[in-house]
């Protein structure tokens, strides 16, 4: 497989088969992100993912999902993303499901009836990062859309019948806005309803704009249970028809997998055990990202 600079892939597609179809991603710029730092954005030639399709076919038999990397694959034009899938199609048959990243910029490129199509061949899954549902705290970090942009560009893709699943960042607003980001963030799930959110713990990483902010005093870290007091009040304000909130990242002091709405009361007492020291939280050694 033709691979450059870092891949990174959702922790639920850890067996899948990784097709690298862009480089980078193609808005770098949030703040709290140093994956793709230094990477020009692009879309691979052809010929070279047609090659990794070919090798896949060879040699990932015993792979039955694919995820299509890096950082917002489905900003690629409809008809050569569609001609990707549809060589999945041919080279892969026993593929049951493929997965991309994407963002609010993408996800807007592409009509209700592309969407649609991507789905009749294979696209089972988008990977949104909300981050949180606070607008102060999305401008404060360059996320690139509103809480309302990303309300509609969420429910766009499950009005196409393609699962979602999205990402917050506990700690992400700092102290002073801490629980407004909490409330926020749960009344934007809520109106997503996404099949799957997965909340991970802010964990500075050295060289961006704000592990700065942190070195030079201008964003304060929460600690343990600033966290966890973070995380209890986006489930209380979370309302899912039928998903799955899990917390269970290596980033996260208490594992949470929760289904909603029927676990919720039970996960309230388990954080609430968790901040009275009932349970035992993750040691800071063997969190990481």
């Amino acid at each position: 497989m033709h691979y450059e600079g870092m891949i990174i892939r959702p922790p639920s597609e850890a067996n899948s088969i990784l097709l690298q179809v862009t480089v980078g991603c193609s808005h770098n710029k949030c703040t709290f992100c140093g994956t793709y730092k230094g990477e020009r954005f692009k879309i691979k030639p052809d010929e070279t993912i047609m090659e990794d399709i070919d090798f896949a076919a060879r040699h990932c038999k015993n792979q039955n999902r694919v995820f299509i990397c890096d950082g917002d694959a489905l900003i690629v034009p409809q008809k050569r993303l569609l001609k990707y899938m549809q060589e999945i199609e041919k080279k892969l048959p026993w593929v049951e499901r493929v997965g991309l990243y994407a963002n609010t910029k993408g996800i807007s490129m592409k009509s209700a009836e592309e969407l649609q199509e991507l789905r009749d061949h294979g696209l089972g899954i988008v990977y949104l990062g909300l981050e949180s549902g606070d607008d102060e705290t999305l401008k404060a970090v360059n996320k690139g859309a509103t809480a309302e942009k990303m309300i509609s560009m969420g429910r766009k893709i499950k009005d196409a019948g393609i699962k979602l699943s999205v990402t917050v960042l506990l700690g992400l607003a700092g102290r002073q806005r801490s629980q407004i980001h909490a409330q926020e963030t749960g009344r934007v799930l809520s109106a997503m309803d996404p099949d799957f959110a997965g909340a991970l713990s802010l964990m500075l990483i050295p060289g961006t704009p704000l592990h700065e902010d942190y070195e030079a005093g201008r964003f304060p870290l929460l600690d343990a249970n600033e966290m966890l007091a973070e995380l209890r009040t986006m489930i209380a304000h979370t309302d899912l028809s039928d998903g799955l909130f899990h917390a269970n990242h290596a980033s996260n002091y208490l594992p949470v997998r929760a289904k909603l709405p029927e676990d919720k009361e039970k996960t309230l007492q388990q954080i609430d055990d968790a901040l009275t020291g009932k349970i035992a939280l993750r040691p800071e050694f063997l969190r990481a990202l």
